[in-house]
């Protein structure tokens, strides 16, 4: 990826991102997993693998992503360009993984998702729901 999340994750962040998020049922969308400094990020459906993300601490303390890689075969993403890749990563991390809000970021997605199919009328839940697997409200 050409872009990455700037964000940095606290030690306890980090913590609850190792443990990983399993679907719980078909609504959901994301299974997350780590293995060492490596997270994945899977479509639960398919299993097919979206972003495999390494994470290196930070200096001052944290963690922040240090490289990520993006899924490009068309057959299994359909990636809408780096800035929504790098959206979509930090997104499922904090909205699914933490069960962070994370208002700004699902506002982003939906500005993105938007432009990138030409109409400024597509309904913001209609976008969380479809690539995240949230409601406007979760």
């Amino acid at each position: 990826m050409s872009l990455l999340p700037a964000r940095i994750w606290s030690d306890e962040e980090w913590e609850r991102i190792q443990l990983g998020y399993c679907s719980r049922d078909m609504d959901e969308k994301w299974d997350v997993f780590a293995e060492g400094n490596v997270v994945f990020l899977h479509r639960s459906w398919t299993g097919h693998g979206f972003v495999e993300a390494t994470f290196a601490p930070v200096d001052d303390g944290g963690w922040q992503v240090a490289r990520a890689v993006v899924e490009r075969d068309q057959d299994r993403y359909r990636g809408k360009g780096d800035e929504y890749d790098c959206l979509m990563l930090e997104l499922v991390l904090s909205a699914i993984v933490l069960g962070e809000p994370a208002q700004e970021l699902r506002s982003k997605l939906v500005e993105l998702t938007r432009k990138a199919a030409g109409a400024a009328d597509v309904p913001a839940g209609i976008v969380q729901h479809s690539a995240l697997g949230l409601r406007s409200g979760s």
